[in-house]
């Protein structure tokens, strides 16, 4: 398993809380948490993203898994827009 520095965790989560507050929601919507209110990603390893979700005003904690192991700091955007493109798709969004 490859093993991201807490350096490279924060760029990624910053970027996507900063940068694509919708793309975090289709993404937990798409993939398990259709009533999600509000996503906020929170980490990352190589296997799978985790996000802080709110449903009924509650938060927890959802991990959705890539569709394949993230090798270096390139994968990870490979596999975040392929993860927000599934999503797209599953929810019949013309981002699709």
């Amino acid at each position: 398993m490859t093993t991201f520095d807490d350096t490279v965790i924060a760029a990624v989560t910053g970027h996507m809380n900063d940068d694509h507050t919708d793309d975090n929601l289709t993404i937990v919507r798409a993939f398990g948490v259709p009533d999600a209110t509000a996503a906020t990603m929170v980490g990352l390893d190589s296997t799978s993203g985790t996000w802080s979700v709110t449903v009924d005003g509650a938060e927890r904690t959802v991990e959705i898994p890539w569709f394949e192991e993230l090798t270096d700091r390139a994968s990870i955007r490979r596999q975040v827009v392929e993860l927000y493109q599934e999503a797209a798709r599953r929810l019949g969004s013309a981002d699709a």
